[in-house]
């Protein structure tokens, strides 16, 4: 064993007795301890994973990130897994490929390339870089009301708000709830619409048994603290029509034409042999650029901690099932004071929190008020409506209806932590401060 392979050994070896030093959880202490709503769940593999991929020094892309790509495409059982540095990337790469002239090559999965002024079906109820990409890339959002109880686009709404130039249809599975994947697949198959998921909050979530992020062209992920695993800062694009796959790895590298992977060239044979646009013949192929595109790649550290975070995938969605049902069935007895969620019998969840609407007579805030006070995290559904949002009010768009249940959601939900962090402890004593809100004599 050489000097440097021994060095190794021994940071590694101190790396793991830091973890256990460092890195162990705290005993929970009711009103004390913080319930997050969510948090980072993680031990000795992340961290062996980071400082081993620090001490080959890949700044950027390189086998880690390689090795996760084809972890997560064989995980979807897709055509490609690209990835990015955030769930918020993943978004305007999938709008952005729909706009270049690829898209044309994949008419068998939607109506081709979208040009400016096409329309693109998406909820009222949204996080702002669902929406932003299709508004960067002068394309016209058409919003539909959403469902109180399952937060997510009212499928009994989306056929009648398509019009002459609606192209696509950008869902989000909000809170890891599933939307109505039947009913939305048939649509977007019936209407020749693209269909595009924003899987962010619904990582390993089914609908009919098939993972959600495999039904529409593309699906988008975050690997942000908050969501199902983390690498700090992170996302993909899950790639299921494959003449997308080139475009949208050109977008995410800068625009350019080459696909050779970091440290390679050459890949395709022909290097110095291509002649596109109005460059001069044999033009370096990795200096032509065929698409307007970002350098929205994560780096090598970061897909380190993703590999050691994906074994780890089915134990913390049951996990979060677990904690979603105990608070299902503990606040079952409140359903006359709180809507519960509402899920698809076809669909199994899984969980980015547990949303919850007050009926009328209850105060959402005053019930935020006492969770806070009780060191519990509270979120709201995200953006609300997101029309009401300051950074909105002005953006060109489309209305089908009426939004007064996104208008609901806005004014009286919101949603409590089941990430794998909580234990029964934790969800014991959310479920007591709820009731205790709503005992005799209190002001709920």
């Amino acid at each position: 064993m050489s000097t440097a392979e021994e060095l190794r050994n021994q940071i590694l070896e101190l790396t793991r007795a830091y973890v256990q030093e460092a890195h162990q959880p705290k005993p929970f202490v009711p009103g004390e301890s913080r319930v997050n709503y969510a948090g980072r769940v993680y031990g000795e593999a992340e961290l062996l994973n980071l400082v081993g991929a620090s001490l080959d020094f890949w700044l950027t892309a390189g086998p880690y990130a390689a090795r996760f790509e084809e972890a997560m495409r064989g995980f979807f059982g897709s055509r490609a897994f690209v990835l990015v540095n955030s769930g918020s990337s993943a978004n305007l790469l999938m709008v952005a490929a729909l706009c270049a002239e690829a898209a044309d090559k994949a008419r068998d999965s939607g109506p081709g390339r979208l040009l400016p002024g096409d329309e693109v079906i998406t909820p009222a109820v949204t996080f702002p870089t669902t929406l932003t990409p299709i508004v960067q890339n002068r394309l016209v959002p058409v919003f539909v009301d959403c469902e109180v109880g399952t937060y997510n686009i009212d499928p009994g709404l989306v056929e009648a708000a398509i019009g002459p130039r609606t192209k696509a249809m950008l869902v989000p599975h909000t809170v890891g709830n599933p939307c109505d994947l039947a009913a939305l697949t048939e649509i977007a198959r019936r209407r020749n619409l693209w269909l595009l998921e924003d899987g962010c909050d619904a990582l390993g979530a089914t609908f009919d048994g098939k993972l959600v992020g495999t039904f529409g062209a593309m699906s988008s992920l975050s690997f942000y603290p908050a969501h199902h695993i983390t690498m700090g800062e992170g996302g993909g694009v899950n790639v299921n029509a494959p003449e997308l796959k080139r475009t949208v790895l050109s977008l995410r590298d800068w625009g350019r034409d080459c696909w050779c992977d970091p440290g390679c060239n050459n890949t395709c044979g022909r290097r110095f042999d291509w002649h596109l646009g109005e460059l001069p013949y044999g033009y370096d192929h990795k200096y032509i650029y065929s698409n307007l595109g970002y350098n929205l790649k994560a780096t090598d550290l970061q897909a380190a901690i993703g590999m050691a975070q994906f074994d780890r995938i089915p134990a913390f969605v049951e996990a979060r099932r677990r904690n979603f049902r105990r608070l299902q069935e503990g606040l079952a007895s409140l359903e006359d004071r709180l809507i519960l969620p509402r899920i698809d019998p076809r669909a199994n969840p899984s969980p980015f929190g547990f949303p919850l609407t007050v009926r009328e007579g209850v105060d959402r805030r005053a019930l935020v008020n006492h969770l806070e006070a009780a060191r519990i995290e509270t979120r709201l559904v995200f953006g609300g409506n997101i029309l009401r949002q300051p950074g909105f009010l002005d953006i060109e768009r489309r209305v089908h209806g009426s939004l007064a249940a996104s208008d609901r959601i806005m004014r009286d939900t919101l949603f409590l932590g089941v990430y794998p962090g909580l234990g029964d402890a934790q969800i014991d004593y959310m479920l007591e401060c709820i009731h205790g809100f709503f005992a005799p004599g209190n002001r709920a």
